[in-house]
């Protein structure tokens, strides 16, 4: 049985993201258990913001296909979503909302329905991001992605790193790995 490819990537653009650095730790955790990983970095996806206007006139963007198409091709998502203004970050709204638009003969959402999605937050604060993740998880699951209930919020996360990238916390560690085995778990069974 071919393994379970799951498309892992930070809502952060900041070189030293907290929740990139997560999303990666989670990322080497779902190899673990079996799922074909690919990390991306959004900043290698700029897109202007969403505009219907603009949709209108001139199409979707480069990157929005690109990142569409490499979407397409993965069962799951495993997401690290900072928290802003306790939602999500503007950045991972406006890649959601440039992805959700069909391209000239798609069907609407076609790289969000059905796809299976782990949540992971990462923040300085005491709760680690988790309001934001509230947002992500309404949105995610209104546009047809099945987001699984097991999340984890890296709190106190200007600590929490190793200088390689790893949770110094073994607790950390298996929580960011529940997140990916549950992820990889769902979307393989949902994908058989």
């Amino acid at each position: 049985m071919p393994a379970t490819k799951l498309l892992a990537f930070s809502g952060s653009s900041r070189r030293a993201s907290f929740n990139a650095l997560l999303v990666r730790a989670a990322a080497a955790s779902a190899r673990d258990v079996g799922a074909e990983i690919t990390v991306i970095d959004l900043r290698e996806f700029v897109m202007p913001l969403y505009d219907g206007d603009l949709e209108a006139s001139e199409g979707l963007p480069a990157n929005t296909v690109k990142l569409k198409e490499i979407m397409k091709a993965h069962q799951g998502l495993l997401l690290s979503c900072p928290e802003y203004n306790s939602s999500m970050s503007p950045l991972l709204c406006n890649t959601i909302a440039w992805c959700s638009r069909p391209a000239a003969g798609e069907s609407p959402l076609v790289c969000f329905q059905g796809k299976v999605a782990g949540l992971l937050s990462a923040s300085p604060g005491a709760l680690g991001g988790l309001r934001g993740l509230v947002a992500v998880r309404s949105l995610l699951s209104n546009i047809g992605v099945h987001v699984i209930p097991t999340q984890f919020a890296l709190a106190k996360a200007h600590e929490a790193f190793n200088a390689d990238g790893t949770l110094k916390d073994e607790k950390h560690a298996a929580a960011a790995k529940k997140v990916a085995a549950e992820v990889t778990r769902v979307a393989g069974a949902l994908n058989r």
